[in-house]
This record gives C-alpha cells, sequence and structure tokens, in this order.
C-alpha cells in the first residue's frame, strides 16, 4: 500500500521505518535536498514540497494513508499558525482529493485545564496560551473540510483521525535534560505540576493500530497510563542517572513557558496543569502500551538514547 508522510522527523520516520519493513510504498514530503538524499537511502521515497507555498504541493502522490507529524521549525521565518493553520490548511485541499485516510497529530496543548483536572476526549477546550489556540485552530480545520465522521457535510471520501500526544519521550529526547540533572542545575517550574508522557515507541505503535481496518472515533487522546508530578519525574531521571537529587528553582512563568519545549508544551510553569485519561486509547483502540509508565520507559529511553 502506499503511504505518505507530511513532517517526517522524530516520531514520522519511525513510522516510515516500520511501514517499510512491512513492504508498503512510502513518501515523504521535504523541504531539503539534504534530507531528500537521507530518505532514499532509507528506502524513502522524497517529495520536494513546503506547507507554506502552496504551489509546491500540487507533486503530492495519492497514497492510501497519509501521517502529519508536521512539528514547529524554530530555525524557520514562519510563525506557528503559518505551519500549523496556513499550511494544514492548503494540505488538506490537496489531500482531500488524493488519500482516504489522514492520521494527525495533534497535542494535548488543546486543553485549558491547570488546576490538575483529569482531561480525555469529551474534556471542553479553552487553551488560553497562544500555542493549544492554535493547535485547536488546526484541528477545526478537519471539520471544515468534511475529513471527521461527525461533520455536517461530508464532500469526499477521505476521513481522519486526530491524536492529540502528550509530550513525547525517548531516545534521542532526554539528552539536554540529562547533562542537566548530571550537572546539579535547578530546574525551572512548579515541581507539583502534573506531567503527561508518552513513548515514542507507543506513539508508532497507536499510528499503526490507526492505520488498519477498525473503527476509529475522531480523537484520541494519547497518554501513558500515569501522570506524574515534575518532581517525581526528575527524581526519577536523577536516580536512574545516579546523579544529585534535582533542586527546583523559581522563575518569571512567561520566561520559562518561551523556553520549554521539550515536553510538547504540556509542561507548564505555573498552575498544576491537567491530567490526561487515556481510557479511549486504551480500552476502545485497543492499545496495549509498551511503556505504561516512566517506571518502564525511562530506562528504555536513557539506554538507547
Amino acid at each position: 500500500m502506499r503511504k505518505l508522510i507530511i513532517g517526517c522527523g522524530y516520531v514520522g520516520m519511525s513510522v516510515a521505518q516500520e511501514w517499510v519493513k512491512q513492504g508498503h510504498e512510502v513518501s515523504a514530503l521535504t523541504r531539503s535536498e539534504d534530507n531528500a538524499r537521507k530518505f532514499t537511502e532509507s528506502g524513502i521515497q522524497p517529495v520536494l514540497g513546503d506547507i507554506t507555498q502552496p504551489e509546491t504541493l500540487q507533486g503530492l502522490p495519492e497514497a492510501d494513508t497519509v501521517l502529519y507529524a508536521v512539528g514547529f521549525d524554530r530555525t524557520s521565518d514562519k510563525s506557528r499558525r503559518e505551519i500549523y493553520v496556513t499550511g494544514l490548511e492548503s494540505a488538506l485541499k490537496v489531500l482531500k482529493q488524493r488519500t482516504e485516510k489522514v492520521i494527525y497529530l495533534s497535542s494535548t496543548s488543546v486543553y485549558g485545564q491547570t488546576a490538575g483536572e483529569w482531561v480525555d476526549e469529551t474534556s471542553v477546550c479553552e487553551p488560553e496560551r497562544e500555542n493549544g489556540q492554535i493547535c485547536l485552530e488546526a484541528e477545526q480545520l478537519f471539520d471544515q473540510h468534511g475529513f471527521l465522521s461527525n461533520a455536517a457535510s461530508k464532500s469526499n471520501g477521505a476521513t481522519a483521525v486526530i491524536l492529540r500526544l502528550a509530550g513525547i519521550y525517548g531516545p534521542g529526547r532526554l539528552l539536554a535534560r540529562m547533562e542537566q540533572i548530571r550537572a546539579g542545575e535547578p530546574l525551572a517550574g512548579n515541581p507539583d505540576a502534573w506531567l503527561n508522557l508518552i513513548h515514542l515507541t507507543d506513539i508508532v505503535q497507536t499510528i499503526l493500530k490507526c492505520d488498519t481496518e477498525i473503527h476509529l472515533e475522531d480523537r484520541y487522546l494519547v497518554s501513558d497510563s500515569r501522570p506524574i508530578t515534575r518532581r517525581e519525574y526528575y527524581e526519577t531521571l536523577a536516580r536512574l542517572l545516579q546523579a544529585p537529587e534535582p533542586r527546583f528553582a523559581t522563575a518569571d512563568p512567561g520566561e520559562i513557558g518561551m523556553k520549554s519545549t521539550r515536553f510538547n508544551s504540556t509542561e507548564r510553569a505555573a498552575g498544576l496543569n491537567k491530567r490526561c485519561n487515556n481510557k479511549r486509547l486504551r480500552e476502545e483502540l485497543g492499545v496495549s502500551l509498551t511503556f505504561p509508565t516512566i517506571t518502564e520507559g525511562l530506562p528504555n529511553a536513557i539506554e538507547n538514547g
């Protein structure tokens, strides 16, 4: 079968490698000639284009499944809204005629709860932060373009499933934090705030499950089975690294919010954040998490980092 990946980075490349192993014909959009060469070496057909330049998307191939996993590139001169909203809308206008299914990676930042409340797919989404508002705007495009099963009018055969990812961790994604812990540097932010995390392996298996012939809901919250406080997370990481006990320092919430990107915007400097309930993921989609908590996941991420 034919697969197309738009956003072939940390998550997208891992999925691409699995699809190649399964014998699928895999293509990936890229702006970079260097990445195009790397894709070719990995058995992936590169497609040169840029979601912020609609005219370059006319060369997107037809595909049975599209994984849309575009992240924010801080080295780009484009804004979050240009990438996540304008770019996505340009892509959807082309994809609705060229695919049967879109698997879209969103974020739990669409939730605005900050007092430790439990949230799931039915919870109200009223994000206060700009990044969450932009992610929610992007999700709404799928309704507007008739991709979701509950859309009022469905003018095409393409469907979509939205995966709201918690903070991503896994091999290669802990290096900066590991160095900070080993150096005994103080950690900014509220140590009692909740973290919601998901290991790369479990994201990949969720995406692969969504690519099978099963009934899908419009949205799934993709998080592991036990939210933890920042204090517990960093104490666990320090213990595994045989590093000094972590220290926490207070700082201006706005400043931390600008700098903190490693947990996909789920790490809040102020307030207690929310706690994510993954019941639909486990019980309805049927995903059996390989790393249901950091107890199993962190050692794997460190060992393979």
